[in-house]
């Protein structure tokens, strides 16, 4: 429901429950006047289900105008500019998986998750999985690494991952602030390719002064060993994807809540895996 339906419907589920409760009113002293005074403490159903929606509405619009501020808050509002900050009447809620958001996908606008997986490129196996309800990549680069040491047991050495992970941050972040030792080489393309732009020779000469790590990334993915490095990515993490999602049929989450689709999403994972493993033992 949108943040200004919401408002509509709050007035008219007010009004409904000041009308009921006239009538209640008004049928109450009917019977006691034909009965004498009975108490009486159970709401009648119409009733209760507009106060229990009207609630609900009300604890809706609280979670939409919180976020919000917290949009306006990152988007480096100072706190008062924050705080006075209103949703737009188009923002939504969804009352049957309030964690969940409003995503484009392939079939156009769904409410979703963001499912994330690393895959290793030997075996296939994924090694490192979380599901976020954040609609883009560009923040989870970090919580991937971290996902993968944790889950693996190490920190990769490389990554290859697509636009939707590229950002300044994202790249002074895989350099490790100029800590050698935690470098982790990236390959990340820094906008959609048109078809044939990957066999495009590279730019000849040096960088303008002042490019920033976008740029350096582009100039490094036109290179012969930047194209065949990034190249490798669809052969590895796509078809991980593919198989879970046409081979085996998981096209949407069936539990609701973002802990249990983290469950599901982890079980899904570890499925795929325990079949890879399968496969590779098998002869040829």
């Amino acid at each position: 429901m949108s943040y200004g339906r919401m408002k509509e419907k709050q007035k008219q589920l007010s009004e409904e429950v000041k009308d009921l409760l006239e009538q209640a009113n008004a049928a109450d002293e009917e019977e006691d006047r034909r009965h004498g005074s009975q108490r009486g403490d159970e709401l009648p159903e119409e009733l209760r289900r507009r106060e229990t929606r009207l609630a609900k509405i009300k604890l809706a619009k609280k979670v939409i105008e919180q976020r919000a501020r917290e949009k306006a808050a990152a988007e480096g509002k100072n706190a008062e500019e924050a705080k006075a900050t209103k949703p737009d009447d188009k923002d939504q809620y969804n009352f049957t998986d309030p964690e969940s958001r409003i995503m484009k996908g392939a079939d156009g606008f769904v409410q979703a998750y963001n499912a994330q997986a690393a895959v290793e490129p030997v075996l296939l196996l994924i090694v490192g999985q979380s599901v976020t309800e954040a609609a883009n990549d560009k923040k989870q680069l970090e919580p991937m690494v971290e996902a993968i040491e944790q889950q693996s047991g190490q920190r990769p050495d490389g990554i290859l991952a697509d636009s939707g992970y590229c950002s300044e941050e994202n790249l002074v972040y895989l350099e490790s602030a100029g800590q050698p030792e935690r470098k982790i080489e990236g390959f990340i393309a820094t906008g959609k390719q048109k078809h044939g732009e990957h066999r495009l020779p590279c730019k000849r000469g040096p960088l303008p002064k002042g490019a920033t790590k976008v740029e350096r990334m582009k100039r490094k993915l036109q290179t012969k060993v930047g194209r065949a490095v990034y190249a490798a990515r669809k052969c590895v993490v796509e078809p991980v994807f593919g198989q879970i999602k046409q081979a085996r049929g998981f096209r949407q989450f069936l539990l609701r809540g973002k802990e249990k689709v983290k469950g599901e999403w982890a079980l899904v994972c570890l499925t795929h895996n325990i079949l890879r493993l399968y496969a590779a033992q098998q002869p040829c």
